[in-house]
C-alpha cells in the first residue's frame, strides 16, 4: 500500500461519518490514528482505512462495538513493508463480508421479485400462488450471522425448534412477538424513561421470550447476549423496524436498547 494518508475529516466526509465517532474509535482503541500532526489532528494511512469499512461493515450487520472489537481483535496501527501477509489477511477478511453482502443483496432480490408478482396477479385478477409469495423471507436468511455471532450449535438448537413447531405453534409464537413489539412501541412513544417500572416490566418479557428459544445463551453469557442484542436493534434497520415509532429514526429501538440495558445490569 502506499504511504499517503488522509485527515480525520477527510476521512469523515468520505466515509460518511463524523470526526466525533473516529475520536471516539480511538479513544476505546478500535481505530487508532496513523499518525498525529503537529496541530493535533488525527491522520489515517490506507490500512486504518481498510480497518474502517471493516468496522462499519460490521455495525451495519448489527455487531455491537464489543463485538466488533472481538472480531477485528487489536489494531496494529498502520503497515510495514513486507511479504503482504497483512493485506493478505484483510483481503480474506474483507472476502468474508462480501459473502454475506452478497446474500443481503440475492435475498431482497428475491423478495423484491416476490412482491412484484404479488403486487401483478393483484392487479390482473389472477390467482395468487401462495409457495411464490413468501420467497426470501425464510427466517435461515440469518444463519451466517447467527453462527458468527453464537456458534453453529445456537442456529442448529433453533432452526430444529421452528421447524418442529405446529402452525398454531408458530401462529401464537408470532402473535407473543406481535404483542411485545406494540407494547415497546406504545412505551417508547408514551415518552417514558427506561428505567420505570413499566419498561423494566417490558424487558422482563423481553428477555423471558428470548429465553424460550432454543440456542439463546444461558448463565454468564446472557447478559452480553441481551446487550448485544439492545445495540443491534439500533445499528441494524432490519431488527430495529419492529420497533419503529410514528416519528420513524431509531427512538423505539434505542429505547428498547436503554431499557434492556437497565434490566441486564439489575439482573442479569
Amino acid at each position: 500500500m502506499s504511504s499517503r494518508d488522509w485527515s480525520i475529516q477527510e476521512i469523515a466526509r468520505i466515509a460518511g461519518t463524523t470526526s466525533r465517532t473516529l475520536r471516539h474509535y480511538d479513544d476505546i482503541g478500535l481505530l487508532p490514528p496513523s499518525r498525529i500532526a503537529q496541530n493535533g489532528y488525527r491522520h489515517y494511512d490506507e490500512h486504518a482505512l481498510v480497518r474502517l469499512q471493516r468496522i462499519l461493515l460490521l455495525r451495519e450487520l448489527g455487531l455491537g462495538l464489543p463485538q466488533v472489537a472481538d472480531v477485528l481483535g487489536p489494531s496494529t496501527g498502520s503497515g510495514t513493508p513486507g511479504d503482504g501477509s497483512g493485506a493478505r489477511s484483510e483481503a480474506s477478511a474483507l472476502e468474508t463480508h462480501l459473502a454475506l453482502l452478497r446474500e443481503e443483496q440475492t435475498r431482497l432480490a428475491r423478495q423484491i421479485a416476490s412482491v412484484e408478482s404479488t403486487i401483478d396477479a393483484l392487479r390482473g385478477g389472477e390467482q395468487l400462488m401462495a409457495e411464490n409469495m413468501f420467497d426470501g423471507f425464510d427466517h435461515t436468511q440469518y444463519r451466517q450471522e447467527v453462527e458468527q455471532r453464537w456458534g453453529a450449535k445456537a442456529y442448529a438448537d433453533s432452526d430444529s425448534w421452528w421447524r418442529g413447531m405446529t402452525d398454531a405453534e408458530r401462529s401464537e409464537w408470532q402473535r407473543r412477538v406481535s404483542d411485545l413489539s406494540r407494547d415497546w412501541i406504545a412505551a417508547a412513544e408514551s415518552g417514558g424513561d427506561p428505567a420505570s417500572a413499566e419498561a423494566q416490566d417490558l424487558a422482563r418479557r423481553h428477555v423471558e421470550w428470548l429465553a424460550s428459544v432454543p440456542g439463546t445463551p444461558t448463565g454468564a453469557d446472557v447478559k452480553g447476549y441481551v446487550l448485544g442484542l439492545g445495540e443491534m436493534y439500533v445499528a441494524d434497520p432490519r431488527f430495529g423496524a419492529n420497533y419503529a415509532t410514528s416519528s420513524g429514526g431509531t427512538q423505539g429501538a434505542e429505547f428498547v436498547r436503554d431499557a434492556l440495558r437497565v434490566y441486564a445490569e439489575a439482573n442479569l
